[in-house]
């Protein structure tokens, strides 16, 4: 791993006040069909703006860099995200941030991850709790990660299940859920890469399957009614 890391994220923006803080940012969009990049614009929909908080705040405010795949609304392409995901791992991304789950699986996505991965960078993608699987969480290599009600800030999980490896805090009002877990994640993961910057893939997975609050998934108690 580096010594210095450098946080990668890819969500829909942020706001004016983050964006003075941020080492760089490009936004990636289609247009008939065409894949453009270009400055970024401001966070339309707030999600983006909820996750890199939460992710500094567990991080200890290290450098980010972010690619902006969502516009107006919720939505965005494969195509956009391996785009971003390139994009930051040239510029020099050693821990990447990716907060959503895209439902079919595409071999440009399922490549870019690879690659990535290839290039020793971590990738932390949210994961539903239950349901059908999810892309880029669903590649090999990516670290899964869902939201657990029982983590406090600062606390995760070590899951090891179908849908999730690791959980993390979900968050308050608003963006809650697996986006804000894995950026929690995120951030835990890249502060111990900044303590630690010789520890490799597997000695950081073993460390935070060893340090984790919880050990497998959460069980609901049953009820009569």
């Amino acid at each position: 791993m580096a010594a210095d890391p450098c946080i990668g994220v890819i969500d829909s923006g942020c706001s004016a006040q983050q964006a003075d803080s941020l080492l760089g940012a490009r936004r990636f969009w289609l247009e008939d069909g065409v894949l453009c990049e270009g400055e970024p614009l401001p966070d339309a929909l707030g999600h983006g703006s909820a996750v890199l908080a939460r992710l500094r705040a567990e991080s200890g405010g290290q450098p980010v860099l972010l690619a902006q795949v969502f516009a107006g609304q919720g939505s965005t392409s494969a195509l956009q995200v391996a785009a971003g995901l390139l994009w930051l791992v040239e510029a020099g991304a050693t821990v990447v941030n990716l907060s959503l789950g895209l439902r079919q699986d595409r071999p440009v996505l399922r490549l870019a991850c690879a690659e990535a991965v290839a290039a020793g960078v971590l990738l932390c993608a949210s994961s539903p709790a239950r349901g059908e699987p999810v892309y880029p969480a669903s590649y090999p290599g990516v670290i899964r990660v869902t939201g657990d009600a029982r983590c406090a800030a600062g606390q995760w999980s070590w899951l090891d299940t179908p849908q999730a490896d690791f959980g993390a805090a979900v968050g308050a009002a608003g963006v809650a859920g697996a986006s804000l877990a894995c950026a929690a994640f995120t951030g835990r993961v890249a502060a111990l890469l900044r303590e630690e910057p010789g520890m490799t893939r597997q000695a950081l997975l073993h460390w935070l399957e060893q340090h984790a609050a919880f050990v497998g998934p959460e069980r609901k108690e049953s009820t009569d009614v």
